[in-house]
């Protein structure tokens, strides 16, 4: 082999050790969902739980079921739009893709959503809660019922 051809060689190794290492599973931010219940006191209440994301170890992509029904909708609603105390429709996820909303649950407890936030949304029973569009541009949310698991 030249020297010319061992020296760049040389660089491309080099260069390649540069590069970042694939993405792991481990290294993505946790994706959370704001998941929305019926408590025994018929108040909605709210935690944020993770998604725990499956799939080939070492991979760069990984999924999480969500256990969907058929009927996913898309909706919009314009900027200051309450809807007040409601139970949901039906136990559905929602995701907001574009404007700001702000949910109240029991005890005044406020949930700021936003593009990319995620809601599993389980009190069809109970008082509900209320849903705002906050900020001066519409909110577009994907709607996704949940089938039995």
């Amino acid at each position: 082999m030249k020297p010319i051809h061992i020296l760049l060689l040389g660089y491309a190794l080099v260069g390649l050790s540069l590069l970042p290492a694939p993405t792991r599973a481990e290294d993505f931010k946790p994706v959370m969902i704001n998941h929305l219940f019926t408590g025994p006191d018929g108040q909605t209440h709210v935690e944020e739980i993770e998604a725990k994301f499956a799939g080939k170890s070492g991979s760069d992509s990984t999924f999480y079921k969500l256990g969907a029904a058929a009927g996913a909708e898309l909706r919009r609603a314009p900027a200051g739009r309450v809807s007040d105390w409601h139970p949901a429709p039906r136990k559905q996820y929602v995701i907001t893709l574009s404007g700001h909303g702000e949910l109240e649950v029991a005890g005044g407890k406020k949930i700021e959503v936003g593009p990319g936030s995620i809601e599993l949304v389980e009190d069809v029973t109970g008082k509900g809660h209320i849903t705002r569009v906050v900020g001066n541009e519409e909110r577009v949310t994907l709607q996704v019922p949940v089938g039995e698991k």
